[in-house]
C-alpha cells in the first residue's frame, strides 16, 4: 500500500472509504510504504485492553469486538478485500478478538475467510455468526463453516429469531456434540425485544446481542437485568446507529469530563459508556479503516465511567 493510499484513507472519514477505495486503488503502482496504522502500532506499546467474562463459562474477551454489516461487505474486489483484512490486522493487533458476521451480509463471511487467510489469525479470532434461514439450518451453517474456514465456531446465534423453533435446537445439539462452543439469539433495531425476553426466560443461553447506544436505552430497563439475573453474555450491534450517531456528533466538542475516563474521540465516549454497563460483555462496531479499529480498542482501556458519569454521557448525546 502507497502513501497516497494511506493519507487518502486517513481524511475520507468512516462513512466515505468504501465509495472512494475503488479510485485510491489506482493509485497502487506509485511505490510502497508501510501504512500509518500499522507505523502507529510500531511505534507505541498496546496496553492490556479490560476483558469481560462469559457468565456461562467464565471465560475472558476483550471488551470491544469488531462487527462487518456493510464494511465488509465487499464481494471480489481485491483491493477492498485487502483493506478489510488490514482493519482486522489492526483491530488483533490493538487487542480485539471477537469477530461478527452473518449470512445476511453479502460478501462479509468470505471476506473475514479471506482476511484470516491472509493474516494466519485462526487462533486469533473468537469467531461468531449466525443462523439466518426458515429452511435448513444445517445447510446454511455448513456454507458458514466453509466460508470462514475454520474448524468450529465459538458462537453461532438464531439471527432475529428467524425460524428459531427449528435453528436453536439445531445449536443445541451442535453444543451438545461438541461442534460449537456458544449459542445465543439475536435482535436489532429494538425489535422483538419482548419475544427476546421470552427465549431468555427459558432457555440457557450463552449470548444474546441486541441495539444499544446511548441514544437507543429501552433494554437498560427490563432485558440487561434480565442478563444478568440469567447468567446471559451480551453483545451490543449498532453502538454508532450504524455510523449515523458518529456523523451527527462530528464537529462538535467533547465535553471536558471525557479526558477523565481518557475518552478522545465520540467513538471512544459512546463505547466506554457501553463497556462499562455490568451487563454489557462486547459492543461490536464495525469500520472501514485500520485506524479507528485501533481507536475502537483504546475504548476498552482506561478508567471508566461510573453510574453519573454514564448519565451525563447519555443526556449530552441526546441533545446534540
Amino acid at each position: 500500500m502507497n502513501d497516497r493510499v494511506v493519507i487518502a484513507m486517513f481524511f475520507l472519514g468512516r462513512r466515505n472509504f468504501l465509495r472512494g477505495a475503488t479510485a485510491i486503488g489506482a493509485t497502487a503502482g506509485l511505490g510502497a510504504i508501510k501504512p500509518l496504522w500499522a507505523q502507529t502500532l510500531d511505534n507505541r506499546k498496546i496496553p492490556d485492553v479490560i476483558k469481560k467474562p462469559i457468565p456461562s463459562s467464565g471465560e475472558m474477551i476483550p471488551a470491544v469486538g469488531l462487527g462487518s454489516w456493510i464494511t465488509f461487505n465487499v464481494g471480489n474486489d481485491p483491493v477492498l478485500r485487502d483493506q478489510c483484512a488490514n482493519v482486522m490486522q489492526a483491530f488483533f493487533d490493538g487487542g480485539g478478538r471477537m469477530i461478527d458476521s452473518s449470512p445476511m451480509y453479502g460478501s462479509s463471511q468470505e471476506v473475514i475467510g479471506y482476511g484470516l487467510d491472509k493474516l494466519g489469525a485462526r487462533d486469533r479470532v473468537f469467531s461468531t455468526d449466525k443462523v439466518w434461514t426458515s429452511d435448513d439450518g444445517a445447510e446454511q451453517i455448513a456454507q458458514t463453516v466453509d466460508y470462514w474456514n475454520i474448524e468450529k465456531f465459538d458462537l453461532l446465534q438464531v439471527h432475529n429469531l428467524v425460524g428459531i423453533n427449528d435453528n436453536l435446537p439445531l445449536l443445541f445439539d451442535m453444543k451438545d456434540a461438541g461442534r460449537l462452543r456458544y449459542v445465543g439469539v439475536t435482535t436489532s433495531h429494538g425489535r422483538r425485544t419482548d419475544d427476546l425476553m421470552a427465549v431468555m426466560k427459558n432457555t440457557p443461553l450463552d449470548f444474546v446481542q441486541v441495539t444499544y447506544n446511548p441514544v437507543d436505552r429501552k433494554v437498560e430497563e427490563y432485558l440487561l437485568p434480565l442478563a444478568e439475573e440469567r447468567g446471559i453474555a451480551v453483545i451490543v450491534n449498532r453502538p454508532f446507529r450504524g455510523g449515523s450517531l458518529i456523523d451527527r456528533l462530528e464537529g462538535e466538542k467533547l465535553p471536558d469530563f471525557a479526558a477523565e475516563i481518557e475518552a478522545k474521540s465520540w467513538a471512544q465516549l459512546i463505547l466506554k459508556y457501553l463497556i462499562s454497563h455490568p451487563a454489557v460483555t462486547c459492543p461490536i462496531p464495525a469500520t472501514t479503516q485500520p485506524m479507528h479499529a485501533m481507536e475502537n480498542m483504546q475504548a476498552a482501556t482506561g478508567p471508566m465511567p461510573d453510574d453519573d458519569m454514564r448519565q451525563r454521557i447519555a443526556a449530552v448525546i441526546g441533545v446534540l
